[in-house]
């Protein structure tokens, strides 16, 4: 497949292609595809997310273009999530499913200003898929917002582009293609997202065909192919990248006491999160949660929400840290963010405190502290 350019875009770039599901088509084999990302891949925008998508609408030309073929999909997005968060979730929400033939990638929209917690959360993803599932094809998708939408490659486009050309994966960029339409008058953006982030319906289906134009070729155009021990010799970019990533139950938590089981009532507004809501709460000052973990970095997964407070944490015994996530979404609904302690130079045994302050930013109703899981790496 050539690489179509414009403005230092390339719409597509095939590097080695999509080998292993176009094996598995060819071989009539069962195949799975998962799609891994924030808000615009779990189907944000659209009428109906799991119809109307351009992830339900690539599903649908799969499943029409290969007939006779059986395909399972994975709808692995979550909305207001970065790469960092994905690659400690995708064990849980993608990989535990068993063999995956393809995996697309979309975090451009959601990534910050941070190149290397970008990268490690990209290479993250990348490189604990390869380690467990070797033979998976993996592909980087980026969607259009306005800070992707630019005659030059917008930051978090290269910074992605970095580990995708590292690893030789294919990328199509939507964003491009959204540029080079607009800049051509054919198009205007916020008829198709009226937010400049989540296509509406028809803004959904612009984003399946580009991906369709690039799928009709590459299932059945050889790319240029590693073998499996050139792939797993592969340098990382960033050695702190997220490689072991995963979440664990709150309930691995060595010390409790003062925190009590709570779930989410269907009442309680609660946004970017279609999983259980189980978590542990307090508003007690006397309560400290502790969690051990093995690896080079730790996290939290935080319920977040209109009566959240101030916490502060402390890493092997260091002075506490406090930490002030409540935002202008707080006090509209509950909703998972992701705090992460500070990286280590090395791998090891990390013991981690957490408590509230009793204090509060001046918009939450509250200081209390909601845990839904550990994250570790």
């Amino acid at each position: 497949m050539t690489n179509e350019k414009h403005c230092n875009h390339s719409f597509v770039i095939s590097r080695r292609g999509l080998p292993g599901i176009r094996a598995r088509l060819a071989e009539k084999a069962p195949v799975t595809v998962a799609f891994l990302g924030g808000s615009i891949t779990e189907g944000a925008g659209a009428s109906d997310a799991d119809t109307s998508s351009w992830r339900a609408l690539t599903g649908r030309y799969l499943q029409e273009r290969f007939a006779d073929q059986e395909f399972h999909f994975i709808n692995a997005g979550v909305g207001g999530t970065t790469s960092t968060l994905g690659a400690h979730r995708l064990q849980e929400h993608v990989l535990r499913h068993g063999r995956i033939d393809l995996l697309f990638v979309e975090f451009s929209v959601n990534d910050g200003s941070d190149r290397e917690e970008s990268i490690r959360g990209m290479e993250g993803i990348v490189r604990q898929c390869r380690r467990v599932s070797p033979d998976t094809d993996i592909c980087f998708l980026y969607t259009a917002a306005e800070k992707n939408l630019s005659g030059s490659h917008p930051f978090n486009i290269a910074v992605h582009e970095e580990v995708a050309a590292h690893y030789h994966l294919p990328s199509v960029n939507f964003a491009a293609r959204v540029y080079e339409q607009t800049r051509a008058g054919r198009m205007e953006w916020t008829d198709l997202a009226p937010d400049g982030y989540h296509p509406n319906d028809d803004g959904h289906a612009l984003y399946a065909g580009f991906l369709r134009e690039y799928l009709d070729i590459a299932l059945v155009v050889e790319g240029t192919v590693l073998n499996a021990e050139e792939e797993r010799t592969i340098s990382p970019l960033e050695v702190k990248n997220y490689e072991y990533g995963s979440l664990l139950d709150f309930r691995a938590g060595i010390h409790t006491e003062g925190f009590e089981l709570r779930e989410l009532s269907p009442e309680d507004p609660l946004m970017n999160w279609r999983f259980g809501t189980e978590h542990l709460y307090t508003d007690s000052l006397e309560a400290v949660y502790t969690f051990n973990v093995t690896g080079q970095s730790a996290g939290l997964l935080l319920l977040y929400g209109p009566d959240s407070g101030i916490f502060e944490y402390s890493v092997n015994g260091s002075s506490f840290t406090s930490v002030n996530l409540f935002d202008e979404w707080c006090p509209m609904a509950h909703r998972p963010i992701l705090t992460m302690f500070p990286l280590q130079e090395q791998r090891g045994e990390l013991q981690v405190k957490v408590r509230i302050t009793g204090t509060k930013d001046e918009a939450s109703k509250g200081t209390s502290l909601r845990i839904m899981k550990i994250l570790s790496n």
